[in-house]
């Protein structure tokens, strides 16, 4: 029950706005921004449509300026893995992000809070509340102080490619037996199931899960926890 309360109270602004690097002038979009919409009418989604526009057009124009050497092609890619739910869904768990949505009874008892779906349509949202808020300037600066540190800590050529392939290619080019995934548990309706996955590569000891929407998402996640552990050893 305690984790219910922290999840319902008002959420901690000035917490997540420093880790955002923007503090709201109209604190009620912020709020409308954290709002899922099981717990309210008046909910993040709208927000989230301008969210997603306003980062697609941030990312591309950034990646333009920042990596002339790369193709139209290659920078398509890189976009497309930068807007997707897991980059989005691992910023949005950089910022804490979980722990300040307002969620609905049934998404609290799901541990919605750490579903990757909802935390990347809450950053989404976010981003489109900077907007109202302070207008597109201010947008694409919140936007950039989550993902130019990013992008300085990961392998951009890499980004282009999600995590299963990643680790396929790795463990081929050592002659390791490639992984196996197994749905470990599936949750909620069906139009509306979370699946937890696990990466099982038994020769190198590794087993991880992963969550998500669909199975495919939570292999992904669960290829790409694998795979930082790869990449940490």
């Amino acid at each position: 029950m305690k984790e219910n309360k922290e999840h319902q109270s008002v959420p901690r602004g000035n917490v997540l706005c420093n880790k955002l690097g923007y503090e709201f002038n109209q604190p009620q979009l912020l709020q409308r921004a954290l709002t899922h919409r099981s717990y309210a009418p008046e909910h993040n989604e709208r927000l989230e449509f301008l969210g997603d526009s306003i980062l697609g057009c941030v990312i591309a124009q950034h990646l333009y300026r920042c990596y002339p050497q790369l193709s139209e092609g290659e920078l398509s890619r890189l976009r497309s893995s930068l807007v997707r739910e897991e980059t989005l869904a691992t910023l949005a768990q950089q910022l804490d992000l979980g722990s300040h949505l307002r969620l609905g009874e049934g998404e609290l008892k799901s541990g919605g809070f750490r579903r990757p779906s909802i935390l990347a349509d809450a950053l989404e949202a976010l981003f489109g509340a900077v907007l109202l808020d302070a207008g597109f300037a201010a947008a694409e600066q919140a936007v950039l102080n989550l993902y130019v540190p990013y992008l300085e800590k990961v392998d951009v050529q890499a980004l282009g490619k999600d995590a299963k392939t990643l680790l396929q290619e790795y463990l081929q080019a050592r002659r390791i037996p490639l992984p196996t995934y197994s749905v470990m548990a599936t949750q909620g309706h069906a139009h509306e199931q979370s699946f937890e996955v696990e990466c099982a590569i038994p020769t190198l000891k590794i087993f991880t899960r992963g969550s998500g929407t669909s199975r495919r998402n939570a292999e992904q996640q669960a290829a790409q926890a694998a795979y930082q552990i790869i990449q940490s050893t």
